[in-house]
């Protein structure tokens, strides 16, 4: 199934325990020394505790995970989006991509256009729960008409260029 030729919007929501997972499951991120950077072709480079992160306004979509030949999970995710995050650290002319970054060195690239055409965030909660340890906490790219390889988990740094 190609994530972007599917239609979830009549799909009902996976239950969390329900959820598969692949990749990292076990990476332990402390909430009270955890930075989320965002640096690179901005005039103002933020970095930022989890406890700003839920500060800012949130917002929540249902987007299907699939990660072929294995699960396929449709999920209420909630987080903030990367347009509030690019607006406050002033994203250069320039610019053309964003480069999300993992704890673990996964690294996704997407063109700022992207995130005007699709559903484009950084989760910490899914269906109404703090998103869980195996699922990328505190936070997760959600990436509609993505393979599930490129829903970065643990995400800890985005870079503009």
């Amino acid at each position: 199934m190609n994530p972007a030729e599917i239609d979830s919007r009549n799909l009902d929501v996976d239950p969390l325990n329900k959820f598969g997972t692949m990749g990292p499951t076990e990476v332990a991120i402390d909430t009270k020394t955890y930075q989320l950077k965002l640096r690179g072709a901005v005039d103002h480079s933020l970095s930022l505790t989890y406890e700003e992160i839920l500060k800012y306004p949130s917002m929540t979509e249902t987007v299907l995970l699939i990660c072929p030949g294995f699960f396929s999970n449709n999920g209420r995710w909630t987080g903030v989006s990367f347009k509030t995050l690019l607006q406050e650290a002033k994203v250069k002319k320039e610019a053309k991509y964003i480069d999300v970054r993992g704890a673990y060195e996964k690294v996704v690239r997407i063109t700022l256009n992207e995130l005007d055409k699709k559903r484009i965030f950084l989760a910490y909660r899914v269906n109404g729960e703090t998103l869980p340890q195996k699922h990328g906490y505190p936070l997760r790219l959600v990436y509609e008409d993505a393979y599930g390889y490129d829903w970065v988990k643990y995400v800890d740094e985005i870079v503009v260029s």
